[in-house]
C-alpha cells in the first residue's frame, strides 16, 4: 500500500499532512482506550514495540510488489488487532512504517503522510467493526472465520479505498489511472484470501498456547470476554 512517488506531488501533497494528524488522532484516541481498559501505559508499550517490530518485517521482509499506483503488502492488520489490541497496533504501523522509510527507503518519507493515514484510519473502522460483530461474550482466540473474514475485508478494503483515492485526487479519472487502480485493488483483495486463515492459525496458536499468550505483552481481550 506504499504510494509510489509522483502520485501527488506539488501543492497537493499538503492534504496527505491533514488527513495524517486525523489518523494520528485517531491512534490517539485508541492508545488511550487501550491505556484505560487494556493494562495500563507498561502493556501498551511493551505491546507497541512488539507491533512496531512486526510491521517493519511485514514491510520489509515478507515479499511485496509493486502493482499500479502502489505495492501489495502482506500487512496483517487485523491480525495485530485481535492479538495486540488497537492502540499498540496503531502505533506499531505509524513507527514500523516510518522505520522502514528513515532506514531503507527514504523515497517514501515525501508519502508517509498519505501511507499512514491509509493504515490508520482503516485499523480504527475495523476496531469499530469488531466491538460490534464479536459479542462481549466472546474472547477473540474464539472468534468464527465469518468474524475474522469481515474484519481483514474491512481493512484490506478500506486500503484499497485510501490509495484509489489518493491515486484519483494525484491524477484525476484518466484510463490509464482508472486501469491503474484497477490493478492494484484486484491484486490486493488477494490477500482476502490469506489473511483470515492467518488470522485463525494464529487466535488457535494463541488458544492452544495460553500459557504462553497472555499476560501483559497481549490483548487482554485475547483470552478474556470483555
Amino acid at each position: 500500500m506504499h504510494i509510489e512517488p509522483g502520485v501527488v506531488d506539488g501543492a497537493k501533497i499538503i492534504l496527505s499532512y491533514a488527513t495524517a494528524v486525523g489518523g494520528f488522532g485517531l491512534a490517539a484516541k485508541m492508545a488511550i482506550d487501550s491505556v484505560r481498559n487494556n493494562g495500563g501505559v507498561a502493556a501498551l508499550l511493551l505491546r507497541s514495540l512488539i507491533t512496531t517490530t512486526l510491521v517493519f518485517c511485514f514491510f520489509e521482509v515478507l515479499p511485496h510488489h509493486a502493482v499500479g499506483v502502489s505495492e501489495v503488502h502482506l500487512i496483517l492488520g487485523s491480525t495485530l488487532l485481535l492479538v495486540f489490541g488497537a492502540g499498540a497496533s496503531a502505533i506499531g504501523l505509524a513507527a514500523g512504517l516510518l522505520i522502514q522509510g528513515v532506514f531503507f527507503a527514504p523515497f517514501d518519507l515525501p508519502q508517509y503522510g498519505m501511507n499512514v493515514t491509509t493504515l490508520l484510519v482503516p485499523l480504527w473502522a475495523i476496531n469499530a467493526l469488531a466491538q460490534r460483530i464479536i459479542p462481549q461474550s466472546t474472547a477473540y482466540v474464539d472468534t468464527r472465520y465469518s468474524q475474522v473474514l469481515a474484519l481483514s475485508t474491512a481493512y484490506q478494503g478500506g486500503i484499497v479505498l485510501w490509495v484509489a483515492f489518493w491515486a484519483f485526487y494525484g491524477h484525476g479519472f484518466s484510463v490509464e489511472n482508472l486501469a491503474s487502480v484497477g490493478t492494484f485493488g484486484l491484486a490486493y483483495m488477494t490477500v482476502i484470501i490469506v489473511e483470515p486463515l492467518i488470522d485463525l492459525a494464529v487466535l488457535a496458536g494463541a488458544k492452544a498456547l495460553a500459557r504462553y499468550s497472555s499476560g501483559p505483552a497481549f490483548n487482554v481481550r485475547l483470552h478474556q470476554p470483555a
